[in-house]
């Protein structure tokens, strides 16, 4: 597997790769998770220092199941989310597990990230615009909500045994 982390360039290191960014329209996406990483929210206004999931997330159209495509690189579109492990995150963190079939809807369950690479779900993509330092604005792609998982018929339900 491929190093997705990336390296520490030295003073002197040679570069080439342009910013592979790419704002998607607005609308809902199938996704699959492609990989989680652990790490820690050092705090910030808004929330306390905690632990994260930091998910890179391969988007695709509902409609055809087909990768959404980077018109400028050709290459499949992969989104950065980041899950706050923190009781007032507690209804994202619910509703991310719904979504990749893990959960039900009120059901108390024990997050395990250990099985959530691979799994797979549907959000909708919204834009958020911040300020940079010098004023310009800068927009980017926003997870607004994790689709609950469609249940399933049969006496097999995602994540139970």
């Amino acid at each position: 597997m491929a190093d997705t982390n990336g390296q520490e360039l030295s003073w002197d290191s040679e570069i080439e790769k342009d910013n592979e960014f790419y704002l998607v329209p607005d609308g809902d996406y199938n996704f699959v998770v492609i990989q989680m990483d652990r790490a820690r929210h050092n705090g910030s206004e808004k929330l306390p220092p905690c632990n994260k999931a930091i998910l890179k997330i391969r988007l695709s159209d509902p409609e055809t199941g087909n990768p959404t495509i980077n018109p400028d690189t050709g290459e499949p579109v992969q989104i950065t989310h980041q899950l706050f492990l923190h009781s007032n995150m507690e209804g994202r963190l619910c509703e991310f597990f719904a979504s990749i079939g893990h959960r039900e809807k009120g059901e108390r369950i024990k997050m395990d990230f250990d099985r959530v690479e691979g799994s797979r779900g549907k959000l909708k993509i919204g834009h958020k615009e911040l300020k940079r330092d010098n004023g310009d604005p800068l927009k980017f792609n926003e997870i607004k909500k994790f689709y609950e998982a469609p249940k399933t018929s049969g006496g097999y339900t995602p994540g139970k045994f």
